[in-house]
């Protein structure tokens, strides 16, 4: 698909501050992942994040229920820019370098 190679970039949607930048890797559509290098505003989100890892993998029951506004609260704080700009919706992981994501052309659903 040629997704490979290109570098995607997670912003602050405040201010602009870079998140971090993924590298792809591999594109497994709809699922692109990838090495994620931080940048100077993750310090600020790095929690928000390891929240919503571990909320994605549990198996414990309602989990999807806590996931959802996590999800949502990464969606209002950062957009996700492709290299051609910034996408409508996307789901987002980062654990540790790695980060794996889906993007839409269209908002993925309400932000609660």
């Amino acid at each position: 698909m040629g997704f490979e190679g290109e570098t995607w970039r997670v912003r602050d949607r405040a201010d602009g501050g870079l998140v971090g930048e993924i590298r792809i890797e591999e594109a497994d559509f709809p699922w692109l992942s990838g090495r994620f290098t931080p940048g100077p505003a993750f310090g600020a989100v790095r929690t928000l994040f390891a929240r919503e890892l571990e909320l994605a993998l549990s198996d414990d029951e309602g989990h999807w229920e806590e996931w959802e506004p996590v999800q949502g609260e990464i969606g209002r704080r950062m957009r996700l820019d492709s290299p051609d700009g910034p996408v409508a919706g996307f789901l987002l992981h980062v654990d540790g370098d790695r980060a794996w994501f889906r993007w839409s052309d269209e908002p993925l659903g309400p932000r609660p």
